[in-house]
């Protein structure tokens, strides 16, 4: 069986980007928002500045900070690794890396059927 792969991952760009924004402003969070005013984008906050809702999922942690996704586009998104990256451009309107110069990016990858199997042995209790 294939070992347990991290559902969410980050670039050096997004790492480097995610240090210079917690220098800044402390502790922090993501959120992978689901369309709304900035499209389907991750979202960088303060810690404690963002409610954190009963139907969110952990999907694990960047750089050492926790990453979050609505319960409904995990659903749609289950079967991807996220690869957040940092590039060019201006940042969600209400995340921290908008006056940067650079913004949060999520590239995806299907698991591979071994990669999906142990995320599922490991929901079910079975790795």
């Amino acid at each position: 069986m294939a070992e347990r792969p991290a559902r969410v991952v980050a670039t050096a760009a997004a790492c480097a980007l995610i240090a210079r924004l917690a220098a800044e402003h402390g502790g922090l969070l993501f959120h992978q928002s689901g369309g709304c005013c900035d499209g389907s984008a991750p979202m960088c906050f303060p810690a404690g500045e963002f409610l954190v809702g009963d139907v969110d999922v952990l999907l694990g942690e960047i750089a050492g900070v926790p990453f979050y996704m609505s319960g409904s586009q995990f659903a749609y998104w289950r079967h991807t690794q996220l690869i957040i990256d940092a590039v060019p451009g201006n940042g969600g309107m209400f995340s921290l890396e908008r006056p940067t110069g650079l913004r949060f990016l999520t590239r995806s990858r299907l698991f591979t059927d071994a990669e999906a199997a142990a995320l599922e042995a490991a929901q079910t209790g079975g790795a």
